[in-house]
């Protein structure tokens, strides 16, 4: 029996096998294929060496090669020409529920594992192949298969508490749609893996303030590229942290949205809205508030989402309204003005902060409270008029672009050249012994001729000979015994 609702197939399956799948649906829509079937995802597995399906064909003796052979023809047999999005098969959605009978049932197991899947494939063949049945996966025993499944899939990294366990960090949210969508940045900030931010303190204020709201509290940073908009967001999760901040929000969680991981694999119709909808799910039943950040909002919400955003925006819209979902957004001006403020019902429900292009002085303020992890970094001592230089100048002469990370650019450039030079010789040094070599090719090249009775001027090889004593007396890359120099360390960012 065929079920309507898939999610609680994909909740109990394997991190190898979830993979699997939607590697499986990323091949039928490469292959412009109609449905999803059993073969795209056997196709897939056979990516992932670690997995069941490989132990298990290793141990039986049988080369994945030619069950790759086996599985690609049955795929050439399949109607091509779609432009849409493919859809699972009948086939394939039975599959996936027979085997987590098998899982569920006869193995006791929690998640349902690629060599289970094999398993109930096996256990049809006939009936559950799309095309001809394989000849190299029908030597497979399937009693055999199953009375000794764990021995034939020995070493995999499906094992209960094998390998794919231990990969993980052992956070809560571990194999959760939190985990594997979102970016923990309160997380990051206890860890000391987020640079500290200043000069932001009024827009900080203001998104507490709209935070703290019972309703519509969904800020919306709103500024020109590089004046630091999700640096405003990561200083609130430093606050956060450091318990500077009200009571009702000391003890939130600060979790950005991965818009590149909810929408990888993301190809079959409706995943997107689902993987959106599972985050949703998990923030509202979350004992620990959570407050949700969404950098690139655009991209994900109105016409400017590219996997069906006005149903991301629909799904969005009512737990904005309602206060359950409490979203900081971060989008340009243009983006804004170009999609939020089209759809009034999305745009009523998000408080705009304004965050302009700060002045001199508060990029110089920004660029003292980075100084020490630049300095950490590129083991350089970096002076404060350094740090004004490089302020004042950058909003002189790079006027394409906005402070702070102009600056912060010009920052970490000068300094990771002056880290450079400590083990390198000087660019002066490098061009003068390159244009020895080239002085001296020429005259080697001239000599040469000379020897095989061709005219060649005396007075050439003169100059060359001259300017040639001349750089070597004036070049110090090498001393008069022929060992190349040490460069002096220098630990100081010089300015003029």
């Amino acid at each position: 029996m065929i079920i309507a609702d898939l999610k609680p197939l994909f909740r109990r399956m394997s991190p190898v096998l979830t993979r699997a799948v939607e590697q499986g649906a990323g091949l039928c829509l490469s292959r412009t294929h109609y449905e999803i079937t059993p073969e795209h995802v056997l196709m897939s597995l056979l990516d992932h060496p670690e997995s069941d399906v490989m132990k298990i064909l290793v141990a039986e003796g049988i080369e994945p090669a030619g069950v790759r052979r086996e599985m690609s023809n049955a795929l050439d047999d399949l109607k091509s020409g779609n432009g849409g999005r493919p859809v699972f098969s009948p086939l394939l959605v039975e599959l996936l529920q027979d085997a987590h009978l098998i899982a569920s049932l006869n193995r006791n197991e929690p998640h349902t594992r690629s060599g289970v899947f094999l398993q109930a494939f096996l256990n049809r063949l006939s009936a559950y192949s799309s095309g001809r049945p394989s000849k190299s996966l029908e030597r497979i025993g399937k009693e055999r298969l199953k009375e000794q499944f764990d021995t034939l899939a020995t070493g995999s990294a499906e094992e209960i508490g094998g390998r794919e366990g231990e990969e993980g960090d052992g956070s809560p949210d571990e194999g959760t749609a939190i985990g594997r969508f979102c970016e923990d940045f309160t997380e990051k900030a206890r860890k000391g893996r987020i640079d500290p931010v200043f000069g932001r303190d009024a827009e900080v204020r203001q998104i507490v303030d709209i935070l703290s709201r019972r309703r519509k509290n969904n800020p919306i940073c709103v500024g020109d590229p590089g004046v630091g908009k999700t640096a405003v967001v990561e200083s609130l999760a430093l606050r956060i942290v450091e318990g500077d901040v009200p009571e009702s929000m000391s003890k939130v969680r600060l979790l950005g949205l991965d818009l590149g991981a909810l929408e990888a694999g993301a190809g079959v119709k409706g995943e997107f809205e689902n993987r959106l909808k599972g985050v949703i799910g998990e923030i509202k039943a979350s004992p620990v508030p959570v407050i949700l950040f969404i950098d690139e909002a655009h991209t994900l919400i109105g016409a400017g989402g590219a996997q069906g955003g006005g149903d991301a925006a629909n799904l969005l819209k009512p737990a904005l309204a309602r206060g359950e979902l409490r979203t900081i957004a971060a989008t340009t001006w243009a983006e804004y003005k170009k999609y939020f403020e089209k759809d009034a019902a999305l745009a009523r429900r998000f408080q705009p902060v304004k965050l302009d292009e700060p002045s001199v002085e508060t990029a110089i303020l920004i660029l003292r409270g980075l100084k020490a992890h630049y300095e950490a970094v590129h083991h350089v001592t970096i002076r404060d008029d350094a740090l004004v230089a490089a302020a004042t100048l950058s909003d002189r002469y790079l006027t394409g672009r906005k402070l702070p990370d102009k600056a912060v650019d010009l920052l970490d450039t000068s300094a990771a050249r002056i880290r450079i030079s400590q083990s390198s010789k000087p660019e002066k040094i490098e061009e003068l012994e390159r244009r020895i070599q080239a002085l001296e090719r020429e005259k080697d090249g001239l000599e040469r001729d000379r020897t095989f009775g061709h005219f060649v001027s005396d007075e050439r090889i003169e100059a060359i000979g001259e300017e040639l004593e001349l750089s070597k007396r004036i070049s110090p890359s090498s001393g008069s015994d022929g060992k190349k120099r040490k460069w002096p360390f220098r630990n100081f960012w010089p300015i003029g």
